[in-house]
Parts: C-alpha cells; structure tokens; sequence
C-alpha cells in the first residue's frame, strides 16, 4: 500500500509517537500513484514513499514508522521517500523518525544550497543544482534559457529521502527504470544516489547540447553579411544563462569525485565504479560549458569587431565626401563670385577654367577614393 495519503497528515507532526495514531486514516485511503506529479495531489510534500527488499517492492505499513520498521528486517531492504518543498513542520516528524542532522535539514528545506556531499554519522547528505532548457521560438536579450532547481539526497542505511525544490526534475521515470532493474536497486540506498547524480549529469549534458544550437544560431547572425547588425544583447543574455549552468556543474565535481573514489561504508565499492562514469559525463559538460564560455567571448568580440569595421567605414564615406565638397568650397573661399571673369580678373575664359578645375579635382578625388574603398 502507498504511504503517499497518509502522510500528509504524517509530515504535519512534531513527534514520531504521533505517526502511529496515523494508521486508522491509511486504511480509509485509496492508493494513488504519485510517481510522476511534481507535487503531491493529496496536497501535501510528499509525492511517494515505497519499500524495497532485494530491489523489489514490498508492502508498506500503517504508517512511515512501520514501513520503516518494516524495510529494515533482513538484509536489503529500504524505504524511498520523495518529497517536494516541504516545509519546516512537514519535514520535523520525518527529521526525528530517521535521525537527521539538523544542519541537513534546514538546507534541505530552505534550499539555495552549493552542489556539496557532507556526512553526518551514518547518514550522507548530497546537493545537486537540476537544470532545464526553456524552449523558446526565438533567442532574444530577455530569453530564459536555463532554469535551475535543487535536490537534495539522504542517504542512510535503511532509507533514501530526495527533497526537490524547483517545477523540473520529477524523479518518477528514474524510479520505474531502476525498479525494472531489481539487481542494481538491491545494491541499497547508494544505487538510488549513483540513479539520482546519473540523472542530473544526464540533465547537464541535455541542456549543453540545446544551448549549442542558440549558441550556433548567434554565431551564424554574428557572422552573416549584416552581422555588425546584430543584437549584442543575445550575447550577453548567452553568456549569463550559461553563468547558471556553470553554478551547477563546476562545484558539483569535487563531491562526485569524493563519491567516486573515497572509500565509505555508505557506499559499496561496485557503486563506486557508476560513480566513476558519473565523474567522466559531469567532466564532458565542464569541457563543454568552457568551450561554449571562450566562444561566447569569441562571438562577442568579432561583433564588437564587425561593428568597428562598419564605424570605420562609415567614417571614410563622410571623410571622402567632405574632401570632395572641399574643393569647390576653396576655390570659391579664393576667388569669391564677386568678380569679372576669373581667376586673373579679367580673363575671359577664366570662370569656366575655374568650374572646369573643380570639376577635374572632384572627378579626380571620385576614382581615387572609389578605387580604395572609401566610396
């Protein structure tokens, strides 16, 4: 039976005496599947709790406590509680029933924590930063790109509590995978943390692959015929969504690598090996999130480029029309309008000289300027 309806009362206590009284309300409830919705329909901020012996489902208790209880005989077995932005009283009862530390628990429930891997006696606490690309139809300088969560992982002897904060990231789909794979979740609660840092590395990648194709559809604008036209602001919006991602990739590595390589009784030396190939994709989307970074300053410079080519440009245009309206403006500054027949006074050819000099000057400076580029 599903402990999901139950504990939305269960999660309301201060005490575990009081999960107890918890077991008349379970068997008036009917079970409901909470796999998959990001936050509980019954209201409260669990979304499933469910067994496990020897990677397989076993029937829940009346309530937490004897689900607990119950996971716990023999070798194997464990409880997988979901949870989703609960609040300080929902999550008091279930901090005291399973002896979590203090600290974890108040990082669990305000959230805004750095990727970290701490331990607490013979609990491990893990933070992951979750990401998710924003589909959009158009880049522009306000686009959201990339949107960040939080989940946080206990990881105890008998049982998992993952803790989301953040509207992505439901854990449903992972949790029927690994159920279809009984031997690998009957490694314990260190498989469920080696599935839950597989799915957010995996996220990582996914993410990185999208913002490529923004980033590919810049760099094409940048560098097409009107590129000095481009919106810089894209640019710039890039490079500050890709400062998300970076938030949650870089300070992720050191905890992998401590799950990967440090021996711990939490963790069982096959799962050390899955933490392993965690560490290689988490090390690709570092590579990658770097490259995208210098490609970004790339584009932004070569814009900034493309836009000092184009100032430079314009700048000859208004240079070279200048110097040609300067030569009529001189010869006319000389001789003034004033006079009869120029340039010698009184020549009589001289005014018609004088506009066929300015002429054959302008024409003259025309080619000249024409042929270099100015014009």
């Amino acid at each position: 039976m599903s402990m999901a309806g139950n504990l939305r009362k269960v999660t309301g206590l201060d005490r575990v005496g009081g999960l107890r009284r918890m077991a008349g309300l379970t068997r008036r409830r009917r079970r409901v599947d909470l796999s998959h919705p990001v936050r509980s329909p019954l209201g409260s901020a669990v979304v499933n709790c469910v067994a496990y012996r020897e990677g397989v489902r076993i029937p829940g208790g009346r309530d937490l406590a004897e689900t607990v209880e119950r996971a716990g005989r023999g070798d194997g077995g464990f409880v997988w509680l979901g949870l989703h932005e609960p609040t300080d009283r929902e999550f008091a009862g279930i901090a005291e029933l399973f002896g979590l530390h203090p600290l974890a628990v108040e990082d669990a429930v305000e959230a805004h924590q750095r990727p970290k891997l701490e331990r607490y006696g013979d609990t491990l606490f893990a933070v992951f930063k979750t990401v998710c690309y924003v589909e959009h139809k158009e880049l522009t300088a306000t686009s959201e790109v990339v949107e960040t969560g939080e989940l946080m992982v206990f990881v105890g002897p008998s049982f998992v509590i993952t803790v989301r904060h953040g509207m992505h990231g439901s854990l449903g789909p992972m949790r029927e995978e690994l159920e279809a794979d009984p031997r690998q979740l009957a490694k314990g609660p260190a498989a469920v943390l080696h599935a839950v840092a597989d799915h957010v590395v995996d996220d990582y990648l996914s993410v990185t692959d999208a913002v490529q194709e923004d980033i590919d559809e810049v760099e094409t604008d940048v560098f097409a015929e009107n590129g000095a036209r481009a919106d810089p602001g894209r640019i710039y919006q890039l490079k500050r969504e890709l400062l998300e991602l970076k938030r949650a990739v870089i300070p992720l590595d050191r905890p992998v690598q401590e799950l990967a390589t440090r021996p711990s009784r939490m963790i069982d030396p096959e799962i050390q090996a899955y933490f392993r190939d965690v560490s290689d994709h988490l090390q690709r989307a570092k590579e990658q999130i770097s490259a995208f970074d210098e490609l970004l300053n790339s584009i932004l410079q070569a814009h900034l480029a493309q836009v000092s080519v184009a100032q430079n440009e314009d700048m000859r245009k208004i240079t070279a029309w200048a110097a040609l309206i300067a030569i009529p403006t001189m010869v006319c500054g000389v001789y003034g309008m004033n006079f009869d027949h120029m340039p010698e006074l009184h020549w009589r050819f001289g005014y018609p000289l004088a506009l066929a000099v300015v002429g054959v000057a302008c024409l003259v400076l025309h080619r000249g300027f024409k042929r270099n580029g100015w014009l």
